[in-house]
């Protein structure tokens, strides 16, 4: 009599049917994560749109009355600069300073908050390459910046006497997204280097605060003296700025030869050196992993 269990059909059935899992270490998805993406960008989104009284609408009060002592301090009795009123030449430059400023403060936030509580597993574990992690990163960082230019922008159309209806939206687009993607990589690498609060609050004190005040949000570059033209030339946030005053009033403060297509060119190359770094860093899991 034979003794050993009758398996039945239905049971090699269901047997053959089971999900094959992947080996330990081998990835399993191997095609691009976009579940995976989007969820890290909703939440990333989520993170600082909960708070948005501090991470949109306070920047953008604090950069209007910089727009308010300026064209009242400044601006009065019909000054003009590189031919269009002060206002109008102020205006861009400051709502693309702001949008630098919080892209780099949302990126420089992410992973530094995880490493500090620890609580980075939640961006190692997922099933999420790296090109995914830092797509999806940006992307959260390049929205806030968009949210809050956006919001300023309304409060300056609204605003008298300054007139900030786009005449180029491309080159605003181009150079907004740009730019706010250029600030997104140094907050990144600046989250995965620093070690707590006081690092991340230096570099923007020591770095993109005087990058984003010496790229002539405030006055013309091309009234400076030669060599802080040079000086100017070298820091990438005023092509940023240039071009994005560029899509507002149609013309630049540049004795360049093609302005627009050099800060274009600029930003493009500044972008693709930022990335590969902080691309590098992260898959060395650098200040990231045991």
């Amino acid at each position: 009599m034979n003794d050993q269990p009758q398996i039945s059909r239905s049971d090699s059935n269901n047997n053959a049917a089971a999900p094959a899992f992947a080996e330990p270490g081998v990835p399993h998805i191997r095609t691009l994560n976009v579940p995976g993406l989007q969820a890290l960008y909703v939440k990333e989104v989520r993170r600082f749109f909960k708070v948005q009284l501090q991470t949109i609408w306070a920047p953008a009060v604090t950069t209007l009355l910089f727009l308010v002592i300026f064209t009242v301090a400044l601006g009065g009795a019909g000054r003009k600069v590189i031919g269009v009123p002060f206002a109008d030449f102020i205006a861009p430059g400051l709502i693309m300073m702001a949008m630098l400023q919080n892209s780099f403060a949302n990126s420089s936030f992410s992973l530094l908050v995880g490493k500090i509580q620890g609580t980075i597993v939640d961006y190692l574990m997922p099933p999420l390459g790296v090109g995914e992690l830092v797509t999806a990163l940006i992307g959260a960082a390049v929205t806030r910046a968009i949210l809050v230019g956006f919001a300023l922008w309304l409060a300056m159309l609204l605003w008298p006497g300054v007139h900030v209806g786009p005449d180029h939206l491309w080159a605003v687009a181009l150079f907004g997204v740009l730019g706010a993607m250029m600030l997104g990589f140094l907050g990144l690498i600046t989250s995965v280097w620093a070690e707590k609060f006081d690092h991340a609050a230096a570099v923007t004190n020591f770095v993109v605060t005087p990058l984003a005040l010496l790229s002539g949000t405030f006055y013309s570059v091309d009234r400076l003296a030669p060599w802080f033209q040079g000086v100017a030339h070298a820091n990438p946030v005023y092509y940023a700025i240039m071009g994005f005053r560029f899509g507002f009033i149609g013309t630049v403060d540049s004795t360049l030869a093609h302005p627009v297509l050099t800060a274009a060119l600029v930003l493009v190359a500044t972008n693709i050196v930022l990335g590969v770094i902080t691309y590098r860093l992260l898959v060395s899991g650098w200040k990231l992993k045991a």
